[in-house]
């Protein structure tokens, strides 16, 4: 995949009086980001990306809708009756939940394929960000997951720090922007994304210096664990992490260079994200989106990849070593999607000969 953007000079001759100026305008970069922390002049989101390797994009659902979405989220959780209400914090407890793992992730349940969690990904605001940074219009988008980071988190497993990248250091270079949508506040204190400003740009010096240092397992290439030596790194090449705050409906974009995880809230707001993540239909091969297709009728879900590298094997939940007894093979509301969202999925790309 090329990285690779152009900028154009344009030059008007302005007469005012007896003065003759000539105004130089930079026009806005034209072609896919190279997000290499150069100077740009978007004027939008796409500045910051550039720079610190995260942006913020406000307003990306409407603050009325976003509000309508995270009551679904919790009316999602409450459907399960085993005892969570949303009024009562006293209810935040293992047995009264779906299974949640100790980063706050739903995983199973069918949940991707849920028509609440649809909706945000087609989401005029959210679709149009990825648009712009890859300046093309023909996406697919990933079947990721859901998080909910509770304030009273009593019997729920610690939510223990895991500096990560979630790219290949044998694949340099700009390959994929993750994202989420907040639906919650999400001040200094209440939880969330943190990132480690600037880190994209290093990425490439520091697996070059540091290729020595022995890896943390993991259960595929495209994810990276910082050791402590590998944190010592980035603090010695002055970088710092930040806590991303937003409102509800903002979208949080990230390059899968930056180093990153998410924290547990110490306020008492509760954390309600949804994940997404968008790429050309270009960069799949047809291989990967016949897998993709496969997962949609399945309603599987898959990794941050929209192209589908990775599909859950399964939507069922595993409790105390047993399947939960709530488990289910599919999303308890089928997704009903319209023209656009449904090109999202990537089947109308499918060749015939696929």
């Amino acid at each position: 995949m090329s990285s690779t953007h152009t900028s154009t000079v344009e030059t008007s001759h302005v007469q005012e009086g007896d003065l003759n100026t000539t105004k130089t305008v930079m026009s806005e970069p034209k072609g896919r980001m190279a997000v290499d922390g150069n100077p740009t002049n978007y004027g939008d989101f796409r500045d910051q990306l550039n720079r610190d390797g995260f942006a913020v994009v406000k307003g990306a659902v409407p603050r009325n809708r976003a509000e309508s979405y995270a009551d679904a989220f919790l009316g999602y959780l409450e459907g399960f009756e085993l005892g969570y209400k949303r009024d009562d914090p006293s209810t935040v407890k293992l047995s009264n939940l779906p299974v949640i793992n100790e980063k706050g992730m739903i995983l199973s349940y069918g949940v991707t394929h849920e028509q609440w969690v649809w909706d945000i990904r087609g989401e005029p605001g959210v679709v149009d960000a990825f648009a712009k940074v890859y300046d093309d219009e023909d996406l697919i988008v990933s079947f990721d997951v859901v998080n909910v980071g509770f304030a009273n988190r009593e019997d729920l497993p610690k939510n223990t720090p895991w500096p990560h990248q979630d790219q290949d250091p044998a694949k340099p270079g700009f390959r994929c922007l993750q994202g989420l949508v907040n639906l919650n506040p999400c001040g200094p204190d209440d939880g969330g994304l943190i990132v480690c400003k600037g880190g994209h740009v290093l990425s490439e010096k520091f697996h070059t210096e540091m290729a020595d240092e022995p890896r943390i397992p993991a259960w595929t290439p495209e994810w990276f664990g910082f050791t402590d030596k590998a944190m010592q790194w980035l603090k010695d090449h002055g970088l710092k992490w930040e806590k991303v705050c937003a409102e509800p409906g903002d979208l949080i974009v990230w390059d899968s260079r930056t180093p990153h995880y998410n924290v547990a809230p110490t306020s008492q707001q509760d954390r309600l994200a949804v994940y997404t993540c968008f790429m050309p239909v270009k960069d799949a091969t047809q291989e990967q989106l016949v897998r993709k297709r496969d997962a949609f009728e399945r309603r599987l879900g898959t990794t941050h990849w929209p192209n589908a590298q990775h599909v859950a094997p399964t939507n069922e939940a595993m409790r105390d070593g047993k399947p939960c007894p709530k488990s289910r093979t599919g999303p308890i509301q089928d997704p009903v999607l319209n023209e656009r969202v449904f090109k999202l999925t990537g089947i109308p790309y499918i060749k015939s000969t696929a």
